[in-house]
Parts: C-alpha cells; structure tokens; sequence
C-alpha cells in the first residue's frame, strides 16, 4: 500500500489531496485547501510550510507529487508560485519523503485524457476515478489530479520494469 500526497501549490489557495494505492487501485483518503488571505508573503509561506508538515504527520503519506512551475504571463505571480512551491517540497523533504513533479498538461492528460482539459473536466474525472460524492472544491481536486497523475505514473513504471525486453520493436 502507498500514500501520495498531491500538492496544487499557490501563494493565496494551496490545495492538498491524499489517496492510498493498493493493487492497483486507488481510493480517497482526503482533501482540502489551505487558505491564506491577504497577509504578507512571507507570513503565507509559513502557513504554508506548517499546515503541510501537520497533513503530513496526520496522513502519514510515503511519496508527495506536486505541480512543477509554468511561465505565467505576470512574472510577480510566477515567482510568488516558484515561493509557495518551494516552501511545500521543504515541507515534504524536510520529513524524509520523495517528492515528484508534474507538469499541468500531464497532469490533466493523466486523468482526463486531453492536456488542455478545464477545471470542471478535472473535477468530474477526479470524483469519477476516486468514486466520491460530491465534487471536491477546484484546488483540491486539482491536488487529488496531481496524487492521481503520480499513481497511474508509477504503475506505468512498474509494468514497464516488469517487462524482459524487446523482440522486433514489441515488449513482451
């Protein structure tokens, strides 16, 4: 059994999202979104790196995924992301745990089939594959993707490794 953590980082909503891996299927554990209000940045960081070490500690997860950087076309919002991402990863390496990244488009071509997917499309598929009941708040669904995206990559990995190499151009 594996625990993800799924991080969707941001300077004003940090979403988070945990689901558990077992033969190959995966379930909900939990979500939800740290807010952060108006303060200054400095004082969100640190909203940010505690409210994770504590979802950390209460969830015990074994890997964390987050969302890598994209270039944004305000350079001030790009860098305050850059910030909020940052001080995550800490939050997870500073408790010993592997952190992946994934590009966005991946993330929604992982788990809604089209990389250009909207966050409604990332809402319904997220709620479809974990089963849950109602949909999940936008950047916590985002960061339950991230988890999703993360455990369909890694049983990728794993058939792959399964594999004993190539005949003509086919693995067998």
């Amino acid at each position: 059994m594996t625990r993800v953590l799924g991080i969707d980082p941001g300077s004003r909503i940090t979403g988070f999202g945990v689901i558990e891996i077992a033969g190959g299927q995966s379930s909900y554990v939990a979500s939800g979104c740290i807010r952060l209000g108006e303060g200054e940045l400095p004082l969100r960081l640190g909203k940010i790196f505690q409210s994770l070490s504590e979802i950390i500690q209460t969830y015990n997860p074994s890997e964390v995924a987050i969302e890598q950087v994209f270039m944004a076309k305000n350079a001030d919002s790009a860098l305050k992301l850059g910030q909020a991402r940052g001080v995550a990863i800490l939050a997870a390496v500073e408790q010993g745990l592997p952190v992946s990244e994934y590009a966005a488009r991946s993330v929604k071509q992982s788990v809604v089939g089209r990389g250009d997917a909207d966050k409604t499309q990332v809402q319904h598929m997220v709620m479809s594959l974990l089963k849950l009941n109602k949909r999940p708040q936008a950047d916590a669904a985002d960061a339950l993707a991230i988890a999703l995206c993360h455990a369909h990559t890694m049983q990728s990995l794993v058939q792959l490794a399964g594999c004993r190499g190539s005949r003509r151009g086919r693995w067998r």
